[in-house]
């Protein structure tokens, strides 16, 4: 599915490329046109794209885990919110795409090192202090984004509110984002066993030789991490963290060795398919990816529930 979805990317849009020409394309030879539209315009997207949805499922899944909550997601914790202020400040300003994903990175770090340092009571971190403090802090970040907006002049607003929504357009080369998504699932992995007991309750962890206090934070941090990358590549994309480690646990997938890389593979993939939709369903006029992302999750998620529910 993800490398028919990237397929599915690099062959749709305004101008129709077949699959004999992007074989051409990708080799070197071929239309000079279409290999221009491939290599510097769509590829880079839909690597954009795949990392993205990737880097936001698999937060979730960690997110989730950590917390031990089913709404658990990547924005919970009021990340987002930071680096959404950030971004809208940099816009308002009239800054570079490299200032944009500078200040979004730099939101997005500030407000999790926040949590981060609020969160800590008694010397440990605590699931249900961390949602707390995430969700009040989340209130506050979109308490400023309302700010910005209301004092932005309205040439500014329709770029700020698609960044708010997600939006791939302007989205820089993939490398970064795609070393991070790479070095998390390295991370993240090997702890699949330890998720696997921490679902359970921290009391069963801790007496089967898990180490909690010293997993809760580490857990954080890579989400956290996770998050920040992401949207700074592409903007404040939701649902894409909250539905995708459910949808793979309505599928089956309960062992978090499984979950965490096919969470990377289907978030990556539905992204990628929700950007290709968003920008050629209307073309030339592009929507913003989180209609569509929540326009394809919702049903699937619905269907799948339903079906569970049946057996």
């Amino acid at each position: 599915m993800a490398v028919l979805s990237v397929i599915f990317a690099l062959t749709t849009g305004t101008h129709p490329i077949s699959p004999g020409q992007l074989w051409q394309a990708l080799g070197g030879t071929g239309d000079p046109l279409s290999r221009q539209v491939l290599l510097e315009l769509r590829l880079p997207r839909a690597l954009v794209g795949f990392s993205t949805g990737g880097l936001l499922a698999l937060a979730g899944a960690l997110m989730q885990a950590l917390l031990r909550n089913p709404l658990a997601d990547p924005y919970v914790l009021g990340i987002s919110g930071g680096a959404a202020v950030g971004a809208l400040l940099a816009l308002l300003l009239g800054a570079g795409s490299l200032v944009l994903g500078g200040s979004a990175l730099a939101g997005a770090l500030a407000a999790g090192g926040i949590v981060f340092g609020l969160a800590r009571g008694a010397g440990h971190w605590n699931p249900v202090r961390l949602l707390l403090t995430g969700i009040i802090l989340a209130a506050g970040w979109n308490a400023l984004i309302s700010f910005v907006l209301a004092v932005s002049p309205v040439s500014h607003l329709r770029g700020m509110l698609f960044w708010l929504m997600g939006d791939l357009s302007y989205a820089g080369q993939p490398y970064i984002a795609l070393s991070v998504l790479a070095l998390g699932v390295l991370l993240s992995w090997p702890l699949g066993r330890q998720l696997n007991v921490l679902v359970r309750g921290e009391t069963l962890a801790g007496a089967l030789g898990v180490d909690v206090a010293r997993l809760h934070p580490q857990l954080y941090l890579l989400a956290a991490i996770l998050t920040a990358t992401a949207v700074t590549q592409a903007g404040a994309i939701g649902f894409v963290g909250l539905i995708v480690p459910h949808l793979l646990r309505l599928a089956g997938l309960q062992d978090h060795r499984l979950l965490l890389p096919a969470a990377v593979l289907f978030g990556g993939t539905l992204l990628v398919v929700a950007d290709t939709l968003a920008r050629s369903v209307l073309a030339p006029q592009q929507l913003p990816v989180g209609v569509i992302t929540a326009a394809i999750g919702v049903p699937l998620f619905l269907i799948l529930l339903r079906r569970e529910a049946r057996l």
